[in-house]
């Protein structure tokens, strides 16, 4: 009999299919059809640290400009935290009331600042882990590149010291020592990594000459970045990974898997086919492995890592000698 379950972050999944934060899991009915679909897990949409900060600036720059003296702005800032904090957690409790798969807090942060309160509160409503999302734009020349790495440390700390349940970490491949920075990170205090987020893309309205979205969704031809990276860490590593961003269907869970992914986190694709694609997805898994005589995941997880593959320097290559060398 062939078994799916694996495990990821110190939670035991039926599968490896965890829906990932968006829109798809802000409703407690998209929760219900992702776990009838088969998915294993779910990542809740992310709150935003912003959300708070940025809601709070705007009474205080609307009374500026008022030139009014509000004595109660501190009551206003403890409301405004409050209610995002009710509304966040009401929909965990609500998930947890509603399926029985794992339901993962996701907390979208640029600092290790006040908002890590919000850690207990998710805690207490009854998340079985927290996913941090974190992201510090390289753009921004005005901060060294550890001091930058180091915000990630701080943020860790800073909720490891508000919660028991696991943590993990959504990051971005914009670091020049990417490897060094997966390794630091699995021996903090986190016991899953997600490689990797994926963000807002520009583009250029040439009628408008204004800026426009591009490429909102994933597409398969991204899986290489993470499926590169994934192979590289996965022996190199104190914790568990999660593949994210290109996995659009069963060759591309299993090929994540075999690089040595844990877990695999899909959205994109289930916006563009439905959650019925969890199914599929299961189904060509289960074909791969009957074929191969394989009644575990554990028994081919990582077999196509650097590790172990002839010839390890192919996930390391960075230009193309063979195909385009000669003309």
């Amino acid at each position: 009999m062939i078994d799916f379950s694996t495990q990821y972050a110190g939670l035991q999944l039926k599968n490896p299919i965890i829906i990932g934060s968006s829109s798809l899991t802000s409703k407690v009915s998209n929760l219900i059809q992702a776990e009838k679909a088969g998915a294993a897990a779910v990542v809740l949409k992310s709150i935003f640290e912003e959300e708070i900060t940025n809601e709070f600036s705007g009474i205080l720059a609307e009374a500026e400009r008022e030139n009014r003296h509000i004595i109660d702005l501190d009551y206003f800032d403890y409301k405004i935290k409050q209610n995002n904090v009710e509304n966040y957690t009401k929909l965990i409790r609500e998930a947890k009331a509603t399926v029985s798969i794992p339901v993962i807090a996701s907390v979208n942060c640029i600092s290790a600042h006040e908002w890590t309160f919000f850690a207990r509160e998710i805690e207490k409503a009854g998340a079985d882990a927290i996913e941090l999302n974190i992201f510090l734009s390289p753009a921004d020349t005005s901060k060294t590149s550890e001091s930058k790495e180091e915000v990630y440390f701080d943020i860790i700390r800073a909720v490891q010291t508000k919660v028991k349940i696991p943590i993990t970490v959504k990051m971005s491949f914009y670091f020049t020592d990417l490897l060094g920075m997966i390794q630091r990170l699995s021996k903090s205090a986190v016991q899953g990594i997600v490689l990797f987020n994926r963000f807002f893309s520009p583009d250029i309205d040439l009628e408008t000459n204004q800026i426009i979205p591009a490429n909102i969704y994933s597409t398969p031809s991204e899986l290489p970045t993470s499926l590169r990276w994934v192979a590289i860490a996965s022996n190199k590593v104190s914790c568990d990974i999660a593949a994210s961003t290109g996995v659009h269907n069963g060759q591309a869970l299993i090929k994540q898997l075999l690089a040595g992914a844990d877990a695999v986190q899909i959205a994109s694709v289930v916006y563009k086919q439905g959650f019925g694609i969890i199914e599929q997805m299961l189904t060509d898994l289960h074909n791969y492995m009957q074929q191969r005589d394989y009644t575990k995941i554990l028994h081919f997880q990582g077999l196509m890592s650097q590790k172990y593959v002839k010839n390890p320097s192919m996930y390391e290559r960075g230009q193309f000698m063979r195909y385009f060398g000669e003309q």
